[in-house]
């Protein structure tokens, strides 16, 4: 089960969580000093890992207290009362600003995310072939890498095999987002109840004192951390759930919150005002109050009533946005 659950992630959780467990070891013994922020890109620099881990391991330190969001982005490390309960035993803490070579990046990891941007930011126009050897070409690696990321852009829902076994990445058409939709609210309300009995009260916390920030200073938010508020709540909390069969099929349905993180970038507005803040603060709300089930209806409720502001973001995308041609990507 454990090697099932890190293929769907993608990234091995290990990373994550060697880097919660460095950072943390730091903090609580004065290396990081409280006040002194820390960025994703930073810590990713840092200990030579992919943003991805880098996120989900600054997270945790916030569900944790030890870090707090700061002013504009990122976020800083607190002032602790005492001892940290429960931290991992780092015989030899390093330097705050020491150099931690975790893992070697892929190359893979190298170019994905700028893959996944460049075919799903172009999926609001149309449906797209996508040439495995063009890709490969255009960024100057093998078919094997170039596999390897259209294997993860499957995991995340982005790309298809077509019956002759040509990869596509599928049109956002309103029909296919209301599919998208449905299938999500039918699965994550039954993740969340999963997940509840999981969940510590810190990181429910955590959850909704994220999303009252937002509330309270909607001009400190950007359309990273629209991603990054919506991610909490669909990403990280479901996957508390226990069932790697259920996040492997919510997975697929995970082109929507890839599409959505590049929809609030180009459709400027005051972000701070998304409604969808306030409904996921009705989640976590009522996950404070051990209202699991009104908790899980909220949350049918909020993907429900997220179809028509997809669409409405899509149809101004269409109007808008012209991007230009690329050797891998071939209109269907």
């Amino acid at each position: 089960m454990a090697e099932r659950r890190s293929s769907v992630a993608g990234i091995a959780p290990r990373l994550h969580e060697r880097a919660f467990d460095i950072l943390a070891a730091q903090i609580a013994s004065g290396a990081l000093a409280p006040g002194q922020r820390l960025l994703e890109s930073h810590v990713a620099e840092r200990f030579g890992i992919s943003r991805a881990p880098a996120r989900q391991a600054l997270a945790r330190l916030e569900r944790a207290g030890l870090l707090r969001r700061a002013e504009g982005h990122g976020f800083e490390v607190v002032s602790l009362a005492g001892p940290v309960p429960g931290l991992a035993v780092i015989e030899a803490v390093p330097p705050g600003d020491a150099p931690i070579q975790l893992a070697p990046e892929s190359t893979w990891q190298r170019i994905y995310a700028d893959v996944e941007q460049e075919v799903v930011s172009r999926t609001a126009l149309g449906a797209f072939r996508v040439v495995e050897n063009h890709l490969a070409a255009y960024y100057g690696v093998s078919r094997t890498v170039a596999r390897e990321v259209l294997s993860r852009l499957n995991q995340r829902g982005i790309v298809r095999k077509d019956a002759r076994l040509h990869w596509y990445a599928p049109a956002l058409t309103p029909a296919y987002v209301a599919e998208l939709f449905e299938m999500r609210a039918i699965l994550e309300p039954a993740a969340l109840r999963l997940a509840a009995p999981r969940l510590s009260p810190q990181s429910i916390a955590a959850l909704r004192a994220n999303l009252l920030d937002a509330t309270a200073r909607p001009e400190a938010v950007d359309a990273a951390r629209l991603g990054a508020l919506e991610s909490e709540l669909h990403v990280s909390l479901l996957g508390q759930c226990g069932n790697a069969t259920l996040m492997e099929a919510l997975a697929t349905c995970q082109t929507l919150l890839v599409a959505l993180t590049f929809l609030y970038s180009r459709t400027p507005q005051n972000h701070g005002r998304e409604p969808f803040i306030g409904e996921h603060l009705d989640v976590a709300e009522r996950l404070a109050s051990g209202a699991v089930d009104a908790a899980a209806d909220a949350l049918r409720d909020h993907l429900r009533g997220s179809f028509g502001r997809a669409v409405e973001r899509l149809d101004r995308v269409r109007r808008d946005f012209s991007p230009g041609p690329l050797p891998y990507l071939a209109s269907l």
